[in-house]
């Protein structure tokens, strides 16, 4: 669950962009009753939930996770993509050393 959940800060974002909390729901993929426990700090949003918060507020993810409590994943973390990157190189090499064994 979301550390803490800043609906003011939200509300203040929908109305600068003259959204409602329906808009943003249906935008995320949220039914409004999900939304409600959101914004009550009973359910935390996911990552992707992060992102289009982001994209519709005219925010960054950073912003949004911030406002959304402390625990809420930020999909713009620094580092991810080359922690990512790695990762498959290294499946890679590793399937690669694998082949080339005798026997294989």
């Amino acid at each position: 669950m979301a550390l803490f959940f800043d609906a003011e800060w939200f509300n203040a974002r929908l109305d600068e962009r003259l959204l409602s909390r329906e808009a943003l729901a249906a935008a995320s993929g949220m039914s409004p009753a999900d939304l409600a426990l959101v914004f009550k700090d009973q359910r935390e949003l996911s990552a992707a939930e992060v992102a289009v918060f982001a994209e519709m507020l005219g925010v960054s993810a950073a912003d949004v996770a911030k406002h959304a409590g402390v625990s809420t994943p930020n999909p713009d973390a620094p580092g991810l993509e080359d922690r990512i990157a790695r990762l498959e190189a290294r499946v890679a090499s590793l399937e690669a050393h694998l082949k080339d064994r005798p026997g294989s």
